[in-house]
């Protein structure tokens, strides 16, 4: 395994912990700020949305730039994001902070992404990317938890400075163990990573990309309010439910990115439908202690384990201008998450209950099982009537 999959990872880990942590720590940072439950939610979602932007902007912004020091820069915004959350004496200025850090997020796992994929034979490119995302797997069942206590025992402020800490370690990493590959400069041209989106394909992979995630994070974004309000779960046991969402995560990603080298169409369609079913159970069963333990552990395992498929699918019919496209993905992840946050936080609102979210996660996994459905059937009949045309399925 090439190191520089390491460093990756370790900055994986930094992004995906600023990302995740926030929800184990959603009730006491929306009773230090004096706001609502749903006004604390948009920390989540200002951050997804942020990382559309930054996704698309910053991958734009860099193309023809060297991917090492672009990865570098990255790192240091996600610092100083980070940083300025830690700091902050009012809610705005914690969503700057939060809007600042997103904007590393995309180009970083967007970049990234084609960067791991350069290390290894094509064969192995969907476990590379894995690899990779096993960082932001890893801060789901180890930094989640032990960030949500320290933020418990220490002021959530605490966690925010760790993670600053953590972006410093990553940013050695990567100075130390990715490769400076270089491209020729015709090879990343602006305009031909734009025309990647002229496929059809690219559109759907990130229409199921958009709905996969966000049918997880319907479900996930309030769980810490399902899991006390209406599972029955005392507070301090919930950064421990969360490692359990955190191992079904990094069991996911293992065995999705696995299986996606074989065939990318049928990992997702069965990822996606077990998702589907997992949320229903949820749902009916959100007042059993037992049942939501294991709710939470195969939500996580079948929600991420479609992320290196999905990351993988678009680069595919991207062609060779992956690098926006590939961005574009990660935004689309993001989008996803802050369509869960709102769609589940509308649920809230109604005064629909705290399992609301979850019936929610699972319309939004419905409508992605059908797009998927679509896209397979598509591709099918693109590469029969152009057999220079492959298909992932």
């Amino acid at each position: 395994m090439p190191l520089g999959l390491i460093a990756l990872a370790i900055g994986a880990f930094g992004i995906g912990l600023t990302e995740f942590v926030i929800m184990g720590l959603l009730p006491d940072v929306a009773a230090d700020f004096a706001v609502s439950e749903a006004a604390a939610g948009w920390l989540i979602s200002g951050y997804a949305l942020s990382v559309v932007v930054g996704a698309l902007g910053l991958t734009a912004a860099t193309i023809r730039l060297p991917r090492k020091p672009v990865l570098v820069g990255l790192l240091v915004l996600f610092i100083v994001g980070n940083s300025l959350t830690a700091i902050a004496s009012t809610y705005e200025v914690a969503m700057l902070g939060r809007v600042i850090a997103a904007l590393c997020h995309g180009a970083f796992f967007g970049i990234g992404s084609v960067v791991a994929a350069d290390m290894v034979p094509a064969n192995k490119k969907a476990g590379a990317i894995a690899i990779m995302f096993t960082g932001l797997t890893a801060a789901n069942v180890l930094g989640v938890p032990f960030g949500t206590l320290l933020g418990q025992h220490s002021g959530w402020r605490s966690t925010f400075w760790a993670i600053s800490g953590i972006g410093v370690l990553a940013l050695v990493g990567i100075l130390a163990l990715v490769p400076a590959i270089r491209h020729a400069a015709e090879a990343i041209s602006l305009r031909k990573e734009i025309g990647a989106f002229t496929s059809l394909q690219v559109w759907l992979s990130l229409g199921v990309t958009i709905l996969g995630y966000g049918g997880m994070f319907g479900a996930f974004t309030y769980i810490a309010y399902t899991l006390t309000e209406i599972t029955g779960f005392n507070a301090t046991t919930v950064p421990w439910l969360l490692m359990l969402f955190g191992v079904g995560l990094f069991a996911g990603n293992w065995i999705g990115g696995r299986m996606a080298d074989k065939s990318i169409d049928r990992t997702l369609l069965f990822f996606i439908s077990a998702l589907l079913v997992v949320l229903v159970l949820f749902g009916f069963f959100a007042g059993n202690q037992v049942a939501t333990v294991l709710a939470l552990l195969f939500m996580g395992g079948f929600g991420f384990g479609t992320v290196p498929g999905l990351q993988s699918r678009i680069m595919h019919y991207a062609g060779d201008a992956p690098t926006l496209a590939s961005g574009a993905n990660i935004g689309a992840f993001n989008v996803g998450n802050a369509l869960g946050a709102w769609a589940g936080g509308l649920g809230i609102a109604a005064e629909l209950g705290y399992t609301s979210p979850i019936w929610i996660g699972a319309l939004i996994t419905l409508v992605a099982l059908l797009v998927i459905v679509l896209a397979m059937i598509l591709a099918k009949k693109a590469s029969v009537a152009s057999p220079q045309l492959v298909a992932v399925g």
